[in-house]
């Protein structure tokens, strides 16, 4: 099993995470019932955030921490979203990738995680 080494794993990465994202009890609902996101706009989105994690390149251009507070106003985001997003995400790089990157892919986002949590419980807090 190889780390990951470019844009087209990271593409891998992300098509099977989102596509286990959208089989998933909760997330999937979520995804498709609550919020209704729109696929075709996500993933290419999610391809430069986590190319640009990993290898910093300067392709995202987004803002994590408004996005999901906006979401969070629209359906309430919950820890338990957190918990299940970043055991699918680990689960999927252990299952395609091993490696220094990949370790540092699951450090970032479960970081992450915590942070867009917190930012979204303070945003809660503000009148």
């Amino acid at each position: 099993m190889n780390d990951l080494r470019n844009r087209e794993d990271v593409i891998l990465l992300v098509n099977t995470f989102y596509s286990k994202v959208r089989a998933h009890d909760e997330l999937g609902p979520f995804f498709d019932e609550h919020i209704k996101i729109d696929w075709d706009t996500h993933l290419p989105t999610m391809y430069d955030f986590w190319e640009t994690n990993l290898f910093f390149v300067s392709k995202y251009k987004g803002n994590p921490v408004k996005t999901h507070q906006e979401v969070d106003q629209q359906s309430t985001i919950e820890q338990k979203h957190f918990g299940f997003w970043l055991q699918l995400w680990f689960n999927t790089i252990d299952e395609l990738f091993k490696g220094e990157k990949a370790d540092l892919l699951k450090s970032r986002a479960r970081n992450m995680s915590h942070m867009l949590f917190m930012r979204i419980f303070n945003a809660r807090l503000k009148p």
